[in-house]
């Protein structure tokens, strides 16, 4: 997988872990009624950081971004952050892409298993 110069996983994971913390700082646990605008918020940050980091001089970034997020609730948590189990969750994801241009990445708040529930984020990037 090739990287765009730019945005090294480290660079990645800074701009991942401070639209989570920015976005869910105040809650104190899963609210279903939250999600549908913390995902937006999650998703809408992390595009507008990515993309201000990868154009250049004026121009757009030579990349099309992809970014989804799930939130998923631990089984019997409540606002409080109490937690009784978790869900079992598996994701993958596959593509038919150019190697040198194109990639995906995720990242993992671990933060959010303190608020009863996961969040799971990745990035895709496919070169223009």
């Amino acid at each position: 997988m090739t990287f765009p110069p730019a945005l090294t996983t480290d660079h990645l994971s800074a701009i991942a872990h401070k639209a989570c913390e920015d976005t869910l700082s105040s809650s104190e646990g899963y609210v279903h009624a939250s999600v549908n605008d913390w995902n937006a918020a999650i998703i809408n940050q992390i595009l507008q950081a990515v993309i201000a980091k990868t154009s250049t001089d004026g121009n757009p970034p030579p990349y099309k971004y992809i970014v989804n997020s799930t939130i998923i609730q631990h089984i019997g948590s409540s606002p409080e952050g109490t937690t009784g189990g978790r869900r079992g969750m598996h994701s993958a994801v596959g593509a038919y892409w150019n190697n040198e241009k194109d990639g995906t990445w995720t990242y993992k708040w671990k933060d959010a298993e303190k608020k009863g529930m996961d969040i799971v984020i990745s990035l895709t990037w496919v070169g223009v």
